[in-house]
């Protein structure tokens, strides 16, 4: 039997393990009609081998896609051609051709990502231009997001690449505001920005929609002292608690929202609101750690929920209840008093 057979053969059974790089080809050549899921794995690695059994159990529910594991390291020419930086790596191909990309260990992702694309099936050729200009159109709203956008490998918290670690900590220490993109989140995205923008490389910064550059142009804007004068600076802690709690005339900082509390207190305080017909405000002190602590100290107030009225702190929930059994919160609330 070929050695391209022999893999496919126990591909069909379970997750085929490929060798060398003339095995690769030839298992893509064999699989062009159907899904290919390769994962690059590294034996030291534990992640990976907790991800070769989520490749197996993808492989029962899924017969006729093929799953394949790839020591990175063992066939170095397939795992450079395809830009191969970390394991687990996970690329996914239709045609011959590679359609998608997942890295790191996320099991519930590719478990979306192979669901998704056995119900999608191959694109007929007569919609790929159509496909491109909807993807251009997604970039553009994308590098608009926000005043300064930055693609990158990982988050700011978790950057995946010595280079967006460093930009990170560029945009930090010039107290820059950005918000970022992770580009292994989306295959699509990843490959489609390096011809949008005529940029091969990540990271990529984007203000007022327009590329900046790398790591290089940003160090070099840093060295000449543009920088700062490119990029928007980040409100200071004061005054973005000043802005937030004048947000509304009626602003309850609190552990979730107006549909969901996640604490007791919060929620008794969001019923005392709602019996009063007020309209007010919330913000989920949960989703922002800085504005958290910030406020305990900007308003001399340790403990949360927090009422402010006008820009003013009225109390927490113990006052609150105060003042609606002293029948004084309605005019608090309406700024009667």
């Amino acid at each position: 039997m070929a050695a391209g057979a022999a893999v496919v053969a126990e591909a069909a059974a379970a997750v085929a393990e490929v060798g060398s790089a003339r095995q690769f080809e030839e298992l893509l050549r064999l699989k062009a009609k159907s899904l290919l899921v390769v994962h690059f794995w590294a034996p030291w690695a534990p992640q990976c081998v907790q991800m070769n059994d989520v490749m197996a159990e993808l492989a029962k529910e899924h017969p006729h896609v093929s799953f394949v594991k790839l020591e990175a390291e063992a066939v170095p020419e397939v795992s450079e051609k395809y830009e191969i930086s970390s394991v687990p790596t996970f690329l996914f191909f239709k045609n011959s051709q590679k359609v998608d990309r997942l890295d790191g260990a996320h099991a519930p992702e590719l478990t979306k990502k192979v669901q998704r694309h056995v119900s999608s099936g191959s694109f007929p050729p007569s919609t790929h231009e159509h496909l491109k200009e909807d993807l251009n159109l997604r970039l553009k709203k994308l590098t608009h997001a926000a005043p300064c956008m930055l693609f990158m490998k990982g988050t700011p918290q978790e950057p995946r690449c010595g280079f967006s670690k460093q930009m990170v900590e560029i945009l930090h220490k010039h107290n820059i505001q950005f918000s970022s993109f992770d580009i292994f989140s989306d295959e699509e995205v990843r490959q489609g920005l390096k011809t949008y923008s005529n940029w091969p490389t990540y990271p990529q910064l984007y203000v007022s929609g327009e590329l900046i550059g790398g790591l290089d142009i940003i160090k070099e804007l840093e060295a000449s002292e543009e920088l700062d004068t490119i990029c928007p600076k980040a409100p200071k802690l004061e005054e973005r608690l000043k802005v937030l709690t004048n947000k509304a005339s009626v602003m309850l900082f609190m552990k979730g929202n107006k549909q969901e509390a996640k604490c007791g207190f919060s929620k008794q305080i969001l019923e005392i609101l709602n019996s009063t017909g007020v309209e007010y405000e919330t913000f989920d002190i949960l989703e922002d750690e800085e504005v958290r602590q910030g406020l305990k100290t900007f308003s001399n107030w340790p403990t949360y929920p927090q009422l402010y009225v006008r820009g003013e702190l009225v109390g927490g929930l113990d006052i609150v209840k105060e003042l609606k059994d002293n029948g004084e919160l309605l005019p608090i609330l309406k700024g009667e008093n």
